[in-house]
């Protein structure tokens, strides 16, 4: 396993995080030890939750973790969570509001039985909260030792651009990491949110980074998927997401190749996929999530994997993202390019 620091911060994190929104709902609390026990002795270090996961059980099940791993281990891990969808039921449950983020971190240092979150991260954008009551409030929780870092999910390059350039601006603790949906069949970050993340010497934690199992290789063209699948277990919405994807050129060129790939390796498409993500420009961490302790060893093993220059230029081309719209593509190319022109 490798490390990075987390964004901007000096703290050092693996370059593959665990995920934990299956505890609690799809993985029961014994698997779920047993992934957080493998992935440390992997070498992980980032552990990555939220309130909501599993109606806030998630959290609970890593408290109690930890609570009989002892100190040593709370040292070693980089606990991360998230804060804004509503776990409480009423009307101040919700948001990026102090009130609601007072209360939101409370809540959850309680569940994970520790005095403070290494990485709190504001789940999504809150339109109704001005956003300085939001930045503040983590100068103050980060004050008060309850936060080490802070972070954002789910946010596009201005709303990104704008938190960091409040917080420079008055001084405050800036965001180090963003939470982004990032893969090789979801690229569209990198028109806009990844320059960003960039600019303000942030890290990026990309969730979904096999394409809700696409990129595992399971699925077939033209085969609806069946079984202990998250498309097969749904019938109606699995059928829904998998026309949509299906329908698409591009998601069997990129899996073709991938798969080509992971033959040249002797890898597999997962390890393949995660491979390509660690490398990609921003990428502190690649969040991993798995239903079972198998699924998440098969994971683990992408530290393993390197991908050369050829291979992955291979999976850069086929993935590429469509924005030929104004500003981007061609038709926004003089905008983005300065030529220097050195006659004369």
């Amino acid at each position: 396993m490798e490390y990075r620091t987390l964004g901007r911060s000096g703290a050092a994190v693996s370059t593959y995080a665990l995920g934990t929104m299956t505890f609690g709902a799809e993985s029961d609390e014994a698997t779920a030890h047993e992934q957080l026990d493998l992935y440390l002795e992997a070498g992980g270090t980032l552990v990555d939750t939220a309130d909501v996961y599993a109606g806030t059980e998630s959290e609970s099940i890593i408290g109690r973790w930890l609570t009989e791993r002892g100190p040593a281990v709370r040292d070693q891990v980089v606990l991360a969570t998230k804060g804004r969808f509503n776990t409480a039921g009423h009307p101040n449950g919700i948001g990026l509001s102090r009130k609601h983020l007072a209360q939101a971190l409370d809540a959850s240092l309680r569940r994970l039985q520790t005095d403070s979150i290494d990485l709190y991260q504001v789940h999504a954008w809150d339109a109704l909260t001005p956003l300085e009551e939001t930045v503040s409030f983590f100068d103050a929780a980060v004050a008060a030792g309850k936060v080490r870092y802070w972070g954002l999910s789910n946010f596009t390059g201005w709303q990104l651009t704008k938190a960091v350039g409040l917080a420079e601006h008055r001084g405050w603790p800036a965001p180090v990491t963003l939470q982004p949906q990032y893969n090789l069949l979801v690229r569209g970050i990198e028109a806009e949110i990844v320059p960003a993340v960039q600019d303000a010497g942030m890290g990026l934690l990309p969730w979904s980074p096999l394409a809700g199992g696409w990129l595992t290789g399971k699925y077939q063209r033209d085969s609806a998927p069946t079984g202990a699948t998250r498309l097969g277990e749904n019938p109606k919405r699995g059928m829904e997401a998998y026309d949509k994807r299906n329908a698409e050129e591009r998601t069997w060129q990129v899996i073709d190749a991938v798969t080509e790939v992971a033959e040249e390796l002797g890898a597999s498409p997962t390890q393949v996929s995660l491979s390509w993500l660690a490398g990609r420009p921003a990428v502190t961490s690649v969040i991993l999530g798995a239903r079972t302790t198998e699924q998440l060893t098969q994971c683990l093993g992408a530290a393993d994997v390197v991908l050369d220059d050829a291979q992955r230029q291979r999976l850069d081309e086929v993935s590429a993202p469509v924005l030929e719209d104004y500003p981007y593509g061609t038709a926004g190319e003089a905008q983005r390019h300065r030529a220097i022109d050195h006659q004369g």
